[in-house]
């Protein structure tokens, strides 16, 4: 796959992607909270990632916590925007765009943007899969049944997900990515510019993640490259009773079995220390 000017290999290594969140309220903690510094901090952490070894930087401006405020069009162009065209101009490194509004897509990939991730694969933003096919550029389908009612929020460990129910959770999980996968080639998105995320963390209890990590290979049988994003959520801190900014090692340990179950890119808070624990499990897993 080519993402911009670079070239993905998958099965050769995993890629890590760096997250850089626009935003005040995300879960883990990191986000740019003071206005007037949005663009200078976010591009600082870019150009650290990069540094670090980042293979992609994914740039967000609204939180997909559970129970987070949407955010209007205008207001996530307004964040996001300004850190897409520096970071563009100052880093060799592809750049996603982390949004389901087509809008924010656009705009993203005229001023640098390579790459859209895209947390409700494809099926909030009717206009989305048009964009992507005639942008030609990569789109990451991510499994979402996030439901606002579900989403509960403890004071020290954040917000989760109860009561989602799946009859069979990877056979509908499979099945709903299989539906995004055929509405991608429906609208002329090629089969080499998918990536498929099966949403660890969007509308799932903590045992339901916990599981689907587990046998995150099931998903290999669709054919498509494979993103796992588990750093700092939740069901880590849940299961540990840990904070979010406390969960390095719980990422760790998903980042290791994500990859053993094979994970092609793992999207990760800290760059360095999970570019670490990714070059070792490759040397590891990968022939």
């Amino acid at each position: 796959m080519t993402i911009g000017s670079f070239t993905f290999r998958w099965g050769s290594q995993t890629y890590v992607m760096g997250i850089i969140n626009v935003t005040p309220d995300s879960f883990s903690g990191d986000g740019i909270m003071a206005e007037d510094e949005w663009t200078r901090r976010a591009v600082e952490q870019g150009v650290h990632f990069a540094e670090a070894g980042a293979h992609i930087l994914d740039v967000g401006g609204e939180s997909t916590r559970p129970g987070a405020t949407p955010v209007e069009a205008a207001e996530e162009l307004r964040r996001v925007l300004p850190v897409i065209k520096t970071l563009s101009r100052t880093v060799d490194v592809p750049i996603s765009i982390d949004t389901y509004k087509a809008p924010v897509a656009a705009a993203a990939l005229d001023h640098g943007a390579g790459l859209v991730n895209d947390v409700w694969g494809l099926r909030m933003d009717p206009a989305m899969a048009s964009l992507c096919a005639e942008r030609n550029v990569p789109v990451v389908l991510v499994h979402n049944r996030s439901r606002p009612r579900n989403a509960v929020q403890e004071q020290r460990l954040g917000g989760r997900y109860v009561g989602a129910t799946y009859a069979d959770l990877l056979g509908e999980i499979s099945q709903d990515l299989q539906q995004s996968i055929d509405l991608a080639k429906q609208h002329g998105i090629a089969d080499d510019q998918i990536i498929i995320d099966p949403g660890i963390g969007f509308g799932k209890t903590v045992e339901q993640n916990l599981t689907l990590l587990n046998k995150l290979d099931y998903f290999k049988q669709l054919g498509y490259p494979l993103l796992l994003g588990s750093s700092n959520k939740s069901f880590i801190g849940f299961t540990l009773d840990l904070s979010p900014d406390d969960r390095l090692e719980g990422t760790a340990a998903t980042v290791a079995i994500g990859i053993d179950r094979g994970a092609d890119i793992v999207r990760v808070h800290q760059v360095k220390a999970m570019g670490r624990i990714a070059r070792m499990t490759d040397a590891i897993v990968r022939p």
